[in-house]
């Protein structure tokens, strides 16, 4: 077991870190930014120390501060959370060769996965069916890049291999305007992840955003949880989930489940990891696996019993997996609301001081987040101040749940999404399922 961990997050995934962290008996430190100083899981750890001003590029991409804090608390290990260094393999790699443990896969293993080509080409190794492409990187052969299109078969999708979160990709409807969106999507992934690579993938018109969630130790073992359905998006960026993946057939999942569990006991993977999928007419394509815990991963941990953060800080601490599959048993639905500080609207920022929050409760009624009344939002970071998780008996009892939820929450002093979740829910095509990932744009017009 390991006995202290540095948590090298904020807001609401570092808390929920913290929480799982102190059912085992582990101490925590947190590390902070100057402005996060009152964050609620700072005051909660056993210990804190500031890593460097409010930018996140002084101090929460900061490894060599981040690493010396580690030093002077003699922390042994350290949890990423999601987003900043969470997928950052030279990261890993150098928290490793201090000395420590990183609460993740390995460097090699994140690196695999972080380049979409590599990713691709795993998969397809181990039998996960992918979107059908160009196979790998592109050359500068120009008939060879429009020969390749051809045989996808318009549109098709430029992306980046290093790229992530919606940035560094492109549709191409038509041939004419194929070379220089390659040129356009090399020089902004470039600039962007400093890695010029691109490939070609069929662009799918109207999927579903699927993922599939899996635990392994390392050692070869690994099993899934279920399938989570995220295609509520607006410009790529997750608004609302839920688990299970509706109006699925179970003999296709059942088949994709077994081939993710594969592919993590082939390249014998550490930790929680998320296959994310476009599902399209009874077909899955893999698009690519986030080597973290998600945060969407409540959903998954109502429908289940498994608590994904304590099994990640377990297997990390060298333990096997605390249950094998048929220990797993699904079990009634699960939806996800990300509350953010931003406008329901237009959707800008709004950070600055909550001057109220009421929490809904009720049975069922779960919420992950950091904030308190007379807790200022900085304006520095992503604008997700919490999660409204209900679980139900099936999916209607869980969608009535939430209803209720968000009429009970209150944020004041700030603007929230919280109106826009509120519309989701009473929607007439969501509350049927199985909505697609343009469905959202649409309603608002976008």
């Amino acid at each position: 077991m390991l006995d202290k961990i540095l948590i090298a997050n904020r807001g609401e995934i570092a808390l929920r870190i913290l929480r799982a962290c102190k059912e085992l008996g582990i101490k925590t430190v947190a590390v902070h930014s100057k402005v996060d100083a009152d964050l609620m899981h700072v005051r909660l750890a056993d210990e804190s120390v500031c890593i460097g001003p409010n930018p996140s590029t002084d101090s929460y991409l900061n490894i060599p501060a981040i690493i010396s804090a580690m030093e002077v608390t003699d922390a042994v290990a350290v949890h990423p959370g999601y987003g900043f260094l969470a997928e950052n393999a030279d990261f890993a790699e150098r928290v490793e060769r201090s000395g420590f443990v990183f609460v993740g896969p390995t460097p090699d293993s994140i690196r695999l996965m972080g380049d979409k080509v590599s990713a691709i080409a795993a998969m397809k190794e181990a039998g996960v069916p992918t979107v059908p492409g160009s196979d790998g990187p592109l050359g500068d052969d120009s008939e060879q890049i429009l020969q390749i299109a051809r045989n996808i078969g318009y549109p098709v999708i430029i992306k980046a291999a290093s790229g992530g979160g919606g940035r560094g990709m492109r549709v191409v409807h038509a041939e004419g305007n194929l070379l220089g969106g390659v040129a356009i999507t090399r020089a902004e992934a470039g600039a962007a992840f400093g890695d010029e690579t691109v490939y070609l993938e069929k662009f799918l018109e109207n999927p579903r955003h699927v993922e599939v969630q899996i635990l392994a130790d390392g050692k070869g073992n690994a099993i899934h949880l279920g399938a989570r359905d995220c295609s509520l998006q607006r410009r790529h960026q997750k608004v609302l989930e839920e688990a299970p993946a509706p109006h699925i057939p179970d003999n296709i999942s059942t088949e994709v489940f077994a081939a993710c569990v594969k592919a993590c006991c082939d390249m014998k993977y550490r930790g929680a990891g998320t296959f994310e999928f476009l599902y399209e007419d009874g077909g899955f394509y893999f698009i690519e696996m986030n080597t973290r815990i998600q945060v969407e991963h409540p959903v998954t941990e109502m429908i289940t019993g498994v608590d994904i953060v304590k099994e990640q800080l377990l297997v990390a601490g060298g333990e096997p997996l605390s249950f094998k599959q048929e220990d797993v048993i699904f079990r009634g639905h699960a939806f996800e609301c990300r509350i953010n500080a931003e406008n329901a609207r237009t959707f800008l920022p709004s950070p600055g001081l909550v001057t109220a929050f009421h929490a809904p409760g009720g049975n069922g009624v779960r919420v992950d987040s950091h904030l308190y009344s007379g807790y200022r939002v900085p304006p520095y970071y992503d604008s997700l101040i919490g999660k409204v998780i209900t679980y139900g008996k099936d999916r209607e009892a869980a969608l009535a749940r939430m209803r209720n939820a968000l009429d009970e929450l209150i944020i004041e002093g700030i603007d929230t999404n919280i109106d826009l979740h509120r519309d989701l829910v009473t929607d007439g095509e969501f509350k049927r399922g199985g909505v697609n990932i343009h469905y959202l744009e649409k309603k608002l017009g976008l």
